[in-house]
């Protein structure tokens, strides 16, 4: 299986799968003499972490991570980072009706008709699972960030809609996302969403999310004109999430539906003589040409239903016959909850590469 990195200048390849011994990743090309110790990883792991109310997984794993390569006296060497955690929650006999037929909205059959055999222990490495170790590259790529930009820089996310459930945008607090276990900024919406996914879990279903990803305080110039544009790669990585179904910068699709005057981000002149001028609106998302404008770069994300439900689904075995199959364990009835750590963390590693590139090809100037 190849692919299984991503990154040009920061680039990052994740291992491992959801019920073998460990999941890890390495990280090549983080710059020297950063201070980073596994409590700079641990809390954004925690965010992501299953089992932390009744609406994810119930499946405990603490998401230790380890360092093992890179770090020396608590600063990083300039060396590949490898970073390490176990799997000590599997159940591996909740999957043993599915070994030879296929879950539909799974990729069970894409993965057996590419490579003739699959592991279906969870999904092997078409889990989630995979996605801690994104999380933990993230915290790096934060690190960069931290070190190379300062703390003006934010990156937040938040769910928007669960089903046809949507916040109230007039109602938003970024604060809120801290304080509920649905990283909602709508305090209103909390209880509706609670009702919601209580329902869909007594029936045995699942259902879909929106979210939404922020980055403030992105210098300008980030991503390159043509084919590195900034866009282009977060669209990618954030594709590449399991589950996500369907990406959008800035207003997105909702710009067919606009005349060119209204879609325009107008500017006036900066108040302090700056060359970054006032922006009026925000319609592209802090990205022209692909390239950083210092506006909030903004990216919302489509999130499919968890696949696995215990609702029979039509479907066939590996012998071709037709069965129905409905799927036992420990699953989440939104995997769009957990989805917003994991977006912050692509947002931060693609950033973090851009950043990288930026300075390799126009200095520090």
């Amino acid at each position: 299986m190849s692919d299984n990195s991503f990154g040009r200048l920061l680039r990052v390849i994740t291992w491992g799968e959801s019920h073998g011994p460990a999941i890890g990743c390495v990280i090549d090309g983080c710059p020297p003499r950063l201070k980073l110790s596994e409590e700079d990883i641990q809390p954004w792991l925690d965010r992501r972490r299953p089992g932390q109310s009744r609406y994810t997984t119930q499946r405990r794993e603490a998401d230790q991570v380890k360092i093992l390569s890179g770090v020396f006296e608590g600063r990083t060497t300039g060396t590949p980072i490898s970073l390490l955690i176990e799997n000590t929650d599997q159940r591996s006999r909740d999957y043993g009706d599915i070994a030879q037929r296929y879950r539909p909205g799974h990729a069970d059959i894409a993965y057996d008709l590419k490579y003739g055999l699959r592991d279906y222990r969870g999904g092997g490495r078409s889990s989630a699972r995979e996605t801690a170790m994104r999380v933990a590259a993230g915290a790096v790529a934060r690190v960069i960030l931290r070190e190379l930009v300062g703390p003006s820089l934010h990156i937040r996310g938040a769910l928007t809609a669960i089903g046809e459930e949507e916040i109230d945008r007039e109602r938003w607090s970024w604060d809120e996302t801290e304080h509920n276990s649905f990283w909602c900024p709508d305090v209103e919406m909390v209880p509706q969403w609670g009702a919601l996914l209580d329902k869909v879990r007594k029936e045995g279903s699942s259902i879909g999310a929106k979210l939404e990803v922020v980055a403030e305080g992105v210098p300008p110039g980030l991503g390159e004109p043509v084919y590195g544009k900034l866009d282009a790669e977060l669209a990618a990585g954030l594709m590449s999430i399991n589950g996500v179904k369907g990406v959008e910068i800035g207003d997105g699709f909702g710009v067919a539906s606009l005349r060119g005057e209204q879609n325009a981000d107008a500017m006036r002149p900066s108040h302090d003589s700056s060359p970054v001028p006032q922006f009026l609106s925000n319609h592209a998302g802090g990205i022209l040409g692909g390239i950083s404008t210092s506006q909030p770069v903004i990216a919302r994300l489509a999130i499919k239903p968890t696949s696995s439900i215990l609702i029979p689904v039509p479907s066939v075995d590996r012998d071709g016959q037709a069965v129905d199959v409905s799927t036992k364990g420990r699953h989440d009835p939104c995997i769009g909850i957990r989805a917003v750590p994991v977006a912050e963390a692509m947002m931060a590693c693609i950033l973090a590469d851009q950043l990288l590139r930026h300075h390799a090809q126009c200095g520090w100037s």
